[in-house]
C-alpha cells in the first residue's frame, strides 16, 4: 500500500510538471507565432525589394551557380531567369577574361563569409552592347542554406562621362601645349626673320655690286636667295600651323608649290623611298593660301613617308585637272559638280585598316608611337581643304598602300605670279629716316636705300628717331621703322611722329608681332606694312609706291 501511494504522488508530481511545461509552452506559442509572422514579413519584404528594386540583383550558390535573379537583372543583362537558373556564372558568358578571374576570386572570398566589392566589371549582355557595372556581393542565409547576393549597378554612362572628361582634359593639355608652341614660334619667327633680313639684304647688295660677267657669283647668289626665301616660307608655315598668322587666299597656280614642296621633302625622306611626280600642263587656277597648300602636301607626304620608312617604297604625287558632274563623284557624293584640281598622293606602305579609316581625320587621333605624332596632321589637312571649298578622299589596302585625293575648286580669275618680276628696281633722291634696334639691319637698310639713290638717316632706337624727327620734322620725306623695339614700339613711334607731323609717310616692318596687323597699321595712319625678311626688290617698290602717293 505505501508503495502504491508513493507512485501516485510521483504521478501527480509528474502531471503537475507536465501542466507547468504546457503552460510555459502555451506562453511561448504566441511568441513563436509572432517570430514566424515576422519571418514571413521579412521574406515578403525581401521578395518585394528583390523584385522591385531598379538595381539588378542575383542570388548565387556557393559554387557560382545562379539560383535566382530579379526583373531588373533580366532587363539589364537580356537573360531570362528561367533560361539561366542552374547555370554556372562562368558558362553563362556574362563575364570573360580577367573579369571572370576577378569574379572567381570574389566568390572564394564570399565563401568564407566576407563581402566583396564594389568592383568594376564589363558585362557581355545578350544581344546588346557590353555594359560597365559595379558589383558588390554579400553572403546570406536562406532557410538555413548559404547563398551569395550580388547587387549590380550600371555605371556605363558614368564611365563614358569619365572617359570623355579624361579625353577633354588630354585635349586641353594638347591645346595648351600648342599654345605654348605658338608663343615659341612667334619668338623664333621674329629673331629668325631678322637674321634672314640681314642675309637677304647683303646678298642683294652683293648681287648689285657684282659685275655682269661674274656669272658664277650671280648664280650662287641667286641660289642663296632662293634658300633664304624657302626659309622665309618655312617660318610662315610654322606661324600658320600655330595659328599665328591669318589665311591669305589669292588666285594661284598650284604646280610650282607642289614642285617646290617635293624638292624640300626629298632631303627629309629616307633614300629608300623613291619620289615620282606627274604634274600636268595647263592646269586650272585655284583661290587658295599658298602656304596652306604647301602644308597640305607636306603633311600628306610626311604620312606616306612614315608608312614606308622601314621597307622603303614609292611615293607618287600627281596633279591634274578633273571634272566632276552628277554622275562622276570621287567617293564624296555631296561634292559640288564643277572643275577641280585633283592632287593625288599615293604610297606603297603598310596601309590603313578599316576600323582606323573612320577616325583618320579626327583631331588627336594617331597610330604613331608616343612622341612621333600629335594626331593633328590629317585633321589640319582636312580643315584647310574644307576652308578652301574642297574635298579629300582616302582609300587604303593593308599591305599595299594608301591613296589620298584632294579636290580644290578651279576659278576663272587671273593668277598671282609664282615668281618675282624682272622689272628694274625704282629709286629716288628723297630723304628717309630708317629705324631699327638691330645694328646689322640698320646697316643693310641704309646701304640698300643709298644704292637706290635715297639720302638716309639712321636711328638705332625709337627714342633716337623721335629726337631726330622732333628736331627737324620737315627734314624727312619718309620714315621706315621696325615694330618690335624696346621702350617705344614701332606703332607707338608712328603715332608720336604723326602727332608731330600728320602728313609724314611711314612704312612699318616686322619679323613677327601679335600687337600689329595691316588693318591696325592703316588705322594708325601708317602707309604700308611689310613682313620681314624683305628683298631689295620689295623694299624698292614699296618705298617708291608710298612716296608717289602724294
Amino acid at each position: 500500500m505505501p508503495k502504491q501511494d508513493k507512485s501516485a504522488k510521483q504521478l501527480a508530481a509528474e502531471l503537475e510538471g507536465l501542466r507547468r511545461r504546457a503552460a510555459r509552452l502555451e506562453a511561448v506559442v504566441p511568441k513563436l507565432q509572432r517570430v514566424q509572422a515576422a519571418l514571413r514579413d521579412a521574406v515578403n519584404r525581401f521578395n518585394v525589394l528583390f523584385d522591385r528594386t531598379p538595381l539588378a540583383c542575383c542570388v548565387l550558390r556557393l559554387d557560382g551557380t545562379l539560383a535566382d535573379c530579379n526583373p531588373a537583372a533580366e532587363k539589364f543583362t537580356g537573360y531570362r531567369t528561367a533560361e539561366c537558373i542552374g547555370t554556372n556564372l562562368g558558362a553563362l558568358g556574362l563575364l570573360k577574361g580577367h573579369d571572370l578571374f576577378k569574379a572567381a576570386r570574389n566568390l572564394k572570398k564570399n565563401q568564407t563569409g566576407e563581402p566583396s566589392g564594389p568592383d568594376v566589371f564589363t558585362l557581355h549582355r545578350k544581344e546588346r552592347e557590353p555594359a560597365v557595372a559595379e558589383i558588390s556581393s554579400y553572403p546570406i542565409n536562406i532557410r538555413g542554406d548559404k547563398f551569395i547576393l550580388s547587387i549590380v549597378r550600371d555605371i556605363t554612362d558614368q564611365k563614358k562621362s569619365e572617359e570623355e572628361r579624361l579625353k577633354l582634359e588630354a585635349q586641353l593639355r594638347q591645346a595648351q601645349k600648342m599654345e605654348a608652341i605658338g608663343i615659341l614660334a612667334g619668338g623664333i619667327a621674329h629673331d629668325f626673320n631678322n637674321i634672314l633680313s640681314a642675309i637677304i639684304g647683303y646678298a642683294d647688295l652683293i648681287e648689285m655690286y657684282a659685275r655682269q660677267e661674274d656669272s658664277n657669283i650671280r648664280s650662287s647668289l641667286a641660289e642663296l636667295l632662293k634658300a633664304c626665301f624657302r626659309a622665309k616660307n618655312l617660318v610662315r608655315q610654322i606661324l600658320t600651323f600655330s595659328r599665328q598668322t591669318e589665311q591669305r587666299k589669292v588666285p594661284l597656280e598650284v604646280a610650282p608649290i607642289v614642285k617646290e614642296a617635293l624638292r624640300l621633302l626629298r632631303s627629309s625622306l629616307p633614300a629608300t623611298i623613291e619620289i615620282r611626280q606627274d604634274i600636268a600642263a595647263d592646269l586650272g587656277i585655284v583661290l587658295a593660301d599658298p602656304t596652306q597648300i604647301h602644308q597640305i602636301l607636306v603633311n600628306l607626304c610626311a604620312n606616306a613617308g612614315h608608312a614606308m620608312r622601314r621597307q622603303g617604297g614609292i611615293l607618287d604625287v600627281h596633279l591634274a585637272n578633273f571634272e566632276i558632274d552628277s554622275d562622276t563623284t570621287p567617293g564624296q557624293p555631296h561634292i559640288t559638280p564643277g572643275s577641280y584640281l585633283e592632287l593625288t598622293v599615293r604610297d606603297t606602305g603598310h596601309g590603313v585598316s578599316g576600323d582606323i579609316m573612320e577616325r583618320i581625320f579626327d583631331p588627336y587621333f594617331t597610330t604613331k608611337d608616343k612622341g612621333e605624332g600629335t594626331g593633328l596632321g590629317l585633321a589640319v589637312v582636312h580643315g584647310i581643304i574644307k576652308s578652301h571649298g574642297g574635298e579629300i578622299t582616302v582609300k587604303s589596302e593593308m599591305g599595299k598602300g594608301t591613296t589620298f585625293k584632294v579636290y580644290l575648286p578651279v576659278i576663272e580669275n587671273g593668277v598671282e605670279p609664282a615668281y618675282e618680276d624682272h622689272t628694274p628696281m625704282p629709286g629716288g633722291n628723297e630723304r628717309i629716316l630708317y629705324v631699327d634696334d638691330e645694328e646689322v639691319l640698320v646697316d643693310v637698310g641704309r646701304l640698300l636705300l643709298e644704292r637706290f639713290g635715297y639720302r638716309v638717316t639712321t636711328a638705332k632706337s625709337s627714342a633716337e628717331a623721335l629726337e631726330a624727327f622732333r628736331a627737324a620734322p620737315n627734314k624727312f620725306d619718309l620714315v621706315i621703322t621696325d615694330m618690335t623695339m624696346p621702350m617705344i614700339t614701332g606703332d607707338n613711334l608712328a603715332r608720336k611722329l604723326i602727332g608731330i607731323r600728320s602728313d609724314i609717310p611711314i612704312i612699318l616692318c616686322t619679323g613677327f608681332s601679335e600687337l600689329i596687323t595691316r588693318d591696325r597699321a592703316v588705322e594708325i595712319g601708317i602707309r604700308d606694312f611689310l613682313m620681314k625678311p624683305l628683298s631689295a626688290k620689295i623694299l624698292a617698290h614699296t618705298v617708291r609706291k608710298v612716296l608717289d602717293i602724294d
